[in-house]
């Protein structure tokens, strides 16, 4: 899991949460969050508003600059985020186990595809994960993603 532990007053974080993301993302963290939850009551998921809330919770904590292209276009990488917010919440009791599930799993479709043309060890470590899960999981993950996407807005650049 990224190592980096962003403080809650740093610029990474705030930047994040309020204004910047990536390339994919129109938005910080904080509005694309509740993008993501209002096309999910939209679709009437009631189940997933919870996951929509918290599937990004660690996101301005792991923010950190990846390459060129995050300084050149002042945005933010966040490798293994799904991760992170997982941790977060993953001992709160009032937390589904779905929800749990949801939020740990989200990117993992893309992260696979992802991964499958960059980095072969983390294709098969993801491919493992995605094997053990349940077909009804799967499912879920695949509507959720479609949300998650439709939280993200325009892309800003190509």
């Amino acid at each position: 899991m990224n190592e980096i532990n962003n403080k809650i007053f740093s610029k990474p974080f705030l930047d994040s949460l309020f204004f910047t993301q990536n390339k994919w993302h129109q938005h910080g963290v904080l509005v694309h969050t509740l993008r993501v939850v209002y096309y999910i009551l939209k679709n009437k998921e009631y189940k997933m508003i919870a996951a929509g809330f918290l599937h990004d919770i660690g996101k301005p904590f792991v923010a950190f600059k990846k390459d060129e292209e995050d300084w050149e276009f002042n945005e933010w990488s966040f490798t293994d985020h799904e991760e992170r917010s997982y941790q977060i919440i993953k001992n709160w009791l009032f937390v589904s186990e779905y929800t749990k599930k949801l939020v740990r799993y989200h990117y993992l479709i893309r992260d696979i595809k992802k991964s499958k043309k960059e980095d072969l060890a983390r294709f098969a470590q993801k491919q493992e994960i995605w094997n053990s899960l349940d077909d009804a999981l799967k499912e879920e993950l695949g509507r959720f993603l479609i949300y998650d996407d439709l939280g993200k807005g325009k892309k800003r650049r190509k």
